[in-house]
């Protein structure tokens, strides 16, 4: 598959189709294949990574953080995580103010715990697992689908012959 419309991403990461084209409008997640540049008709096409990143910045936002703060700390994430590890490896950690990047050996994790603040956990690796487990469940239904469909095209044809 070359990648995913804006209506199977939005299906894939239960963001509405306003979240994807105004996150797309404002630079906060772009699909990496194909915009649309401002041209009707052309459609927006997304990579896993954007699906993962869609579901990260969406968590994100539905836990109370701003687009300016899910925006920075997103744009801060992209540039060290591919540096430094896999972005599926990153957990963040907010306290609703702001978002922590968890250091490999947890050190920053138990110093937002210590201070009494209200945190919840990203676990960016557990999103792109359950990511790829609705992907795959996508692309195994679309072959059943036209598995089926070949099967009726093949029985019309069939009947048209014979009859």
């Amino acid at each position: 598959m070359e990648g995913f419309t804006a209506q199977q991403a939005s299906k894939l990461t239960d963001c509405t189709a306003h979240q994807l084209r105004y996150w797309d409008k404002v630079k906060l997640v772009q699909p990496s294949l194909q915009q649309t540049g401002g041209r009707p008709g052309r459609r927006r096409l997304y990579s896993f990574r954007d699906l993962v990143a869609l579901r990260v910045v969406k968590s994100l936002l539905d836990n109370g953080m701003s687009v300016q703060r899910v925006r920075r700390a997103w744009d801060y994430l992209r540039r060290t995580a591919d540096m430094e590890q896999h972005l599926a490896e990153v957990k963040l950690v907010t306290d609703g103010q702001s978002i922590f990047r968890i250091a490999s050996d947890d050190e920053e994790l138990l110093d937002a715990l210590r201070q009494g603040q209200l945190a919840f956990f990203v676990a960016i690796n557990e999103i792109a697992r359950a990511v790829e487990d609705d992907v795959t469940r996508f692309e195994l239904d679309r072959e059943r689908f036209l598995e089926l469909l070949r099967r009726v095209e093949d029985d019309v044809l069939g009947e048209a012959e014979h009859g």
